[in-house]
C-alpha cells in the first residue's frame, strides 16, 4: 500500500508571537476590510479556532516563517496574545494551506451552523463572532427548508446566496430538480434567475397552485414565451451534457489528425492555394482549447 506522508507535524505547538515571521507584506486596506472585521470579532467571540501555519524553526534564529494566517496573527497581536498554536510544516516550502484546500460550499456551512447551535452555541453568538446580523444566520439555518433531497444534493458543492433557497423552496421537487439541474449548468445559481424560474414555471408544478407575481414590464404572453423557451433550453442542456463528453474526444482526436495533416507541406500548399477556406476551417480547429465559448 503507498503511504501518504504528512505535510504538517500532527500536534500544534505554542509559539511566542515574537518568534514568527509574516512571510508577505500587509495588502492595503486589510484593516478596514469586512473579512478582518468578520476574523477579529470570531477570534474575541469564540477565540482561535484554526492554527496558523509555519515553516520549521530557523536552527540559528529558532525564528518561524510564517506561511498561513497573516490576518489572524495581526488580529491577535491587536487583542494582547503572547502566544499561539501553530501546525509546523514538515518541509520547508513555501506552502499556503488554505491555497490547497476547497473552500466551503453554502450547504456545508449550513450544516456547521446547525451543529454548532445543537451544540449550545447561541445564534446570537454566532452572529456576533461572524461579524453579520442575526437574521443572516437564521436564514442560514434555515437555507435546505422545504428543498427536497435530490435537489440539495446537486447543490452541496456550489456555493450561492441564501435568497435562492428561498426561491426554489416555493416550487414542487420535481421543479426544484429540474430548475437546479439548469442553474448548475448554465453556472449561473442566483437569486435573479432562480426568481426567473420561478415565473416561468407552471402552476401545477408550485408548492401552492398559484402563479408568482409577473416580472415588471413582461406580458402575459412573452410569460408563455419564456415559459416554453425556458423548457425548451433545459431539453437542449440535458442533450449537451448526454454528448459532451464523446463530442471533447472527437475534437482531440480531429485537431490531432489535422495538426499532423497540416504539418505535411505539400498538403498545406495545397490547400492554400486550391481550397483556402477548408484551410481555415481545419487551423480553426487545430487552435480550438475547448468546446466552450
Amino acid at each position: 500500500m503507498t503511504k501518504v506522508s504528512l505535510g504538517f507535524l500532527l500536534e500544534p505547538v505554542t509559539v511566542p508571537l515574537d518568534m514568527i515571521l509574516p512571510s508577505r507584506k500587509i495588502p492595503e486596506g486589510l484593516l478596514i476590510s469586512r473579512k478582518f472585521k468578520q476574523i477579529r470579532s470570531s477570534i474575541e467571540a469564540v477565540g482561535l479556532i484554526e492554527p496558523l501555519s509555519v515553516a520549521p524553526a530557523d536552527k540559528k534564529s529558532r525564528q518561524h516563517i510564517l506561511l498561513d494566517g497573516h490576518i489572524r496573527l495581526i488580529v491577535i497581536k491587536e487583542l494582547g496574545f503572547c502566544e499561539v498554536q501553530c501546525l509546523v510544516a514538515k518541509d520547508d516550502e513555501s506552502y499556503t494551506y488554505n491555497s490547497r484546500i476547497n473552500r466551503l460550499s453554502t450547504i456545508q456551512e449550513h450544516f456547521m451552523l446547525r451543529r454548532a447551535i445543537t451544540r449550545g452555541v447561541t445564534p446570537e453568538r454566532l452572529a456576533s463572532a461572524l461579524s453579520v446580523d442575526i437574521s443572516y444566520i437564521i436564514r442560514k439555518m434555515n437555507l435546505l427548508d422545504g428543498i427536497c433531497d435530490e435537489a440539495t444534493e446537486l447543490l452541496k458543492d456550489q456555493n450561492f446566496s441564501v435568497d435562492v433557497g428561498r426561491v426554489i423552496r416555493k416550487m414542487k421537487p420535481t421543479r426544484q430538480v429540474e430548475c437546479i439541474e439548469l442553474m448548475v449548468s448554465a453556472n449561473n445559481i442566483t437569486a435573479s434567475y432562480a426568481e426567473a424560474l420561478l415565473v416561468a414555471t407552471p402552476a401545477e408544478m408550485l408548492v401552492d397552485g398559484k402563479k408568482p407575481a409577473r416580472l415588471t414590464g413582461v406580458t402575459q404572453e412573452q410569460m408563455a414565451k419564456m415559459e416554453r423557451e425556458m423548457s425548451n433550453l433545459q431539453g437542449q442542456y440535458k442533450m449537451v451534457e448526454q454528448t459532451y463528453g464523446q463530442d471533447v474526444l472527437n475534437l482531440v482526436l480531429a485537431k490531432g489528425y489535422l495538426a499532423k495533416l497540416l504539418e505535411n507541406k505539400s498538403v498545406a500548399r495545397y490547400l492554400r492555394q486550391r481550397q483556402p477556406d477548408v484551410l481555415t476551417e481545419f487551423e480553426t480547429i487545430i487552435q480550438t482549447a475547448s468546446l466552450d465559448p
